[in-house]
């Protein structure tokens, strides 16, 4: 996207747009061009203004248009939207009825006119907190068609479209209600990440291959010092337009001009305004919350951003309405104060669930738990099924972590291994292994064998698990060394660990940097063995917020070193108050999954503190991996 030389195109000039004229709305009819934009004065109060032009650069004739002079409006009217349909131009803008302004005093309004001289009528238009909003040029399917941007400042904050047969349906809080009650139904999802802030940015624009949207993209969105707004575009269907054709994934401009960097706000440019020329589209937007400028984009260039990526949807996990599905017991002091980070095992169809508990003096012993559908656990044990047995996860430091932690659990031959984190809250933690036979396991006769350290000493180390079979005639087992990257090795068989022989790091599957997953990587669950290749699904720490997030991998049937596909996005993130807030913040930690009647289960650690589960399809994942194709 190529900035115009003429930027900024709008400067604050009258005492009315003292601090800002931006946020421009653009629409072009006949041979005249008309603006709207968002005038603060220097009270900080918003109107929205009008101009004219022959060009769609040079603009004259500036006039306020609609002022704050209702209940709904009375401390701003901000960021409109025009559109031209039934012989009227409808408006749509912020209006705010609280100061200072809060969510629940930020909502949407709605105002005609025939000329935009003068209002012919205005409105309030939604009951709860929303902006960034057009009414589509368009009827679809016969029926008018909203944008709007919800819970914008009560994030996350998501796209969606609202129909109604008639404008004044649209004027009714109980369609409004109704509406809101089935929000994720009409949600046009561009949400990548849980960090991220989503709003429409300028009214859709109908082309041959579908609706265009130009949208505002905010990465950092909870970290003012780290947000980068950009300006994205998204292709949907033209019947629906919550269907999407295709989409960029990076922006295709940002702050860099001095215009955008400096001003009320640094750093900003939001887009609120396009239309269409004949080798392209020029794309109207705020910059610094004090000008106006525009930039313009080719067919073919955007075309190439969009081919970029074959994403369409950002796949994400189920997550269970009944979660968290197991919390601590006060009741029971060896599980009192956290229970999380689960392995399961799927056997005679029944899933058998071992997580970490914690009691209050911070000692990590093993649970269990039993279900028949995955989601409800009807037996949980009274007792811990394993325990710390050697000096290597005994307490050393009162007060510090110790115990047996974050198992994963493999069934190889008629054992199920068990790989965990052993700590003694002093040295760095080590990992251990112990097996107990498949009968026993099932009938709950918990013969542990004695633990085997595998890890050396002095170094940290955790994550592990063995694949369920040989591969080339040798187990392949995965870890993390050091605390960075999944390292793997490979072992002729499991007696290798004799107090000489440790775990090494023969090669290696590395994060990626400035992302969900650039701080470190650790493998979640198990690998599961699909006709595609091996899942792995594994956890990732960000190198820009250090949330905890998951994603899967596909790996070479015959050569796991190899990863066929990985995901871009996250497919499990932390957005629930029971995964934000625990011992540990914004974390979702996996150490177990299972396949049950085409479904996958995954179970999770919730905020160091309870359990969750989030299912898919199984086949939707490995299509969406193998689409995906991200191996690096």
């Amino acid at each position: 996207m190529k900035r115009l030389s003429h930027n900024p195109i709008l400067v604050p000039e009258h005492d009315w747009e003292k601090r800002g004229a931006f946020n421009p709305s653009v629409i072009k009819i006949s041979t005249k061009y008309h603006l709207l934009y968002r005038a603060v004065d220097q009270e900080g109060i918003s109107r929205i203004a009008a101009a004219d032009s022959k060009d769609g650069l040079s603009w004259n004739h500036k006039h306020i248009l609609i002022e704050p002079d209702q209940d709904f409006d009375q401390y701003g009217c901000e960021d409109p939207r025009v559109t031209f349909i039934d012989d009227q131009y409808i408006i749509l803008y912020t209006a705010i009825s609280i100061w200072p302004p809060e969510a629940k005093g930020i909502k949407l309004a709605i105002a005609t006119s025939k000329d935009l001289k003068t209002i012919s009528s205005k409105k309030p238009l939604t009951p709860f907190n929303a902006k960034a909003a057009a009414i589509l040029p368009k009827k679809i399917n016969n029926q008018y068609v909203i944008a709007l941007t919800v819970n914008t400042d009560h994030p996350p904050a998501k796209i969606a479209l609202a129909f109604a047969d008639q404008i004044s349906d649209f004027y009714s809080p109980d369609y409004w209600h109704k509406w809101y009650s089935n929000l994720d139904q009409h949600q046009l999802n561009l949400n990548r990440l849980n960090s991220d802030q989503v709003e429409l940015g300028a009214t859709p624009l109908e082309t041959s291959q579908g609706w265009l949207w130009f949208y505002s993209h905010i990465q950092n969105y909870y970290q003012p010092d780290k947000r980068i707004f950009g300006i994205e575009a998204v292709i949907t269907k033209a019947e629906d337009p919550t269907s999407i054709i295709s989409r960029t994934t990076k922006p295709l401009l940002t702050p860099q001009a001095e215009y955008e960097i400096a001003g009320e706000v640094k750093n900003v440019i939001f887009p609120s305004g396009a239309i269409t020329l004949n080798q392209g589209w020029r794309v109207y937007y705020g910059a610094a919350d004090t000008f106006s400028a525009a930039a313009e984009i080719t067919k073919s260039s955007l075309q190439h951003s969009l081919e970029q990526s074959n994403l369409k949807e950002v796949l994400k996990l189920n997550k269970s309405p009944h979660n968290p599905i197991l919390t601590p017991d006060p009741n029971r002091p060896w599980e009192a104060k956290a229970v999380f980070n689960p392995a399961v095992v799927y056997e005679q169809g029944v899933f058998h669930l071992i997580y970490r508990a914690l009691s209050p003096d911070m000692v990590s012993t093993l649970g269990y738990a039993m279900s028949h559908d995955g989601v409800h656990f009807e037996t949980r044990s009274t007792e811990p099924i394993y325990v710390p047995r050697m000096s290597y996860e005994q307490k050393q430091v009162d007060g510090n972590y110790s115990g047996c932690e974050d198992p994963r659990i493999v069934k190889v031959g008629n054992r199920f291994y068990m790989f965990y984190t052993a700590y003694d809250g002093q040295g760095p933690p080590r990992v251990a292994m112990s097996w107990i036979k498949v009968d026993d396991f099932v009938k709950h006769n918990w013969l542990w064998s004695p633990p085997t350290l595998i890890s050396p000493p002095g170094i940290d180390n955790k994550n592990t698990c063995i694949f369920p079979e040989k591969i080339n005639g040798k187990y392949l087992m995965l870890h993390r060394v050091g605390g960075r990257d999944i390292a793997i090795d490979w072992l002729m068989d499991l007696n290798h660990f004799d107090g000489l022989n440790w775990l090494e790091k023969e090669e290696s599957i590395s994060r990626i940097e400035h992302s969900w997953q650039g701080e470190k990587i650790g493998i979640g669950a198990p690998p599961i063995k699909t006709d595609s290749g091996w899942l792995l699904i594994y956890h990732g720490v960000s190198d820009i917020d250090s949330q905890y997030r998951a994603g899967a991998m596909l790996l070479d049937l015959n050569d796991p070193t190899k990863v066929l596909a990985r995901t871009q996005y996250p497919l499990l993130e932390p957005t629930e108050s029971y995964e934000q807030k625990g011992l540990v913040n914004n974390v979702v930690f996996p150490c177990g999954a299972a396949v049950a009647q085409g479904q996958l289960f995954v179970y999770y650690g919730a905020a160091d503190q309870s359990i969750g589960v989030a299912t898919i399809e199984l086949n939707k994942l490995l299509s969406y991996l193998k689409d995906s194709q991200q191996t690096e």
